[in-house]
């Protein structure tokens, strides 16, 4: 407690330097959340996929940026019905950013008779009988006020309301469901999907079917049940590699502004420790002293940067007007990363420094007085 204290002391002295190291440290720290907490949550986004209808698998081009980008042949669809321990697959093709006054929702480019439609429990009206119908989900038709009859616009198509369906999956249920073949044509995709949904045969399990499928179609990122899930977005996973990478370098440079303010603070306080050691204080002591000094230092920014970081990912969402895909989804995981990046900063920045201080001759400095 004592050492606490006198470490705190010595913080205080110099409040313009120590809150400059801090600072440093913030930023560093404060990039890493902000990076982490956005490539989860794109990753947690991309994972809302895995649910399509009541489909077992769904199927999506393996390293597309994100499942909203991915590109499948329609004919993929006609081979996996014919795919031993396969029940059914049916096309869909999904648009992001389409819907009027909802640019959140999602709307699903479906045929009215598949698997998947037909597990649709309509509260009002019916499924939609042509190009110019739009089923609503209970969600969007709540947020809009939207009943059988209305008009919605989806990629500057106004779309009468067929019915309004409740799945109890959010993403369905906040979104739409109009033609599959209106669907290609808005999203540029004629003659292909975006994805394909998969039920399986009753004797056939998840794993089973993921081995079949990916043995027979090399080219397909297969998800369900929160398999691969992790994988589903490109863009996730090169924002961790990123961050990652980031937190090297707030290593070495934040380690390196840490070391260069602890070394003048050495410099600047060579009597001082002169006299500890001429008192009694042994080496390590002294250097325990200096080093519990930068890594105070480091942790103060570290819990600075924190606040700034998950301040920050929300402002780095919205200012890439990615607010209605990704919401940055800080873990307490990332968070501890991050603090254990401040307190590495310290113990890297403060060895030297350190070891400096330990070695000074009490006799020397004093007579140089």
């Amino acid at each position: 407690m004592t050492t606490l204290l006198q470490t705190l002391e010595a913080l205080e002295r110099r409040p313009m330097r120590t809150f400059l190291t801090a600072l440093g440290t913030a930023l560093g720290i404060a990039t890493i959340v902000a990076l982490l907490a956005v490539s989860g949550g794109a990753q947690a986004s991309a994972s809302k996929f895995l649910n399509l209808g009541s489909s077992d698998l769904g199927l999506f081009q393996r390293d597309a940026a994100d499942p909203t980008t991915s590109v499948l042949p329609l004919a993929l669809v006609g081979e996996l019905r014919h795919t031993r321990g396969i029940q059914a697959a049916t096309p869909l093709v999904l648009l992001v950013g389409a819907v009027h006054r909802a640019p959140g929702a999602i709307a699903f480019g479906a045929y009215p008779d598949s698997f998947v439609t037909d597990r649709y429990v309509f509260l009002a009206g019916r499924m939609f009988t042509g190009d110019r119908q739009v089923a609503v989900g209970s969600g969007l038709a709540a947020q809009l006020h939207l009943q059988v009859g209305d008009t919605l616009t989806i990629a500057h198509h106004r779309l009468s309301v067929s019915g309004i369906y409740h799945m109890g999956v959010p993403e369905q249920d906040d979104g739409a469901v109009i033609a599959f073949g209106l669907a290609q044509k808005l999203a540029g995709k004629v003659g292909e999907a975006t994805t394909v949904a998969v039920s399986l045969a009753p004797t056939v399990s998840r794993t089973q079917g993921i081995r079949t499928i990916s043995r027979r179609f090399p080219g397909l990122l297969i998800l369900g049940d929160g398999v691969n899930a992790p994988r589903t977005g490109v863009s996730g996973v090169l924002l961790s590699r990123l961050a990652l990478v980031l937190a090297v370098i707030a290593l070495v440079i934040g380690g390196v502004g840490v070391m260069n303010t602890m070394l003048m603070s050495v410099l600047e306080r060579r009597t001082e420790f002169a006299l500890l050691a001429a008192v009694g204080w042994s080496g390590p002591q002294i250097a325990m002293r200096v080093m519990a000094e930068g890594i105070l230092t480091s942790i103060i920014g570290a819990g600075l940067g924190l606040l700034l970081g998950v301040v920050g990912a929300q402002l780095l969402v919205g200012l890439l007007g990615a607010s209605e895909y990704v919401a940055p989804n800080v873990t307490a995981w990332d968070l501890g990363q991050a603090l254990l990046v401040g307190v590495l900063l310290g113990v890297l920045g403060g060895m030297y420094p350190a070891w400096r201080a330990a070695r000074l001759s009490p006799a020397k400095v004093l007579a140089e007085r």
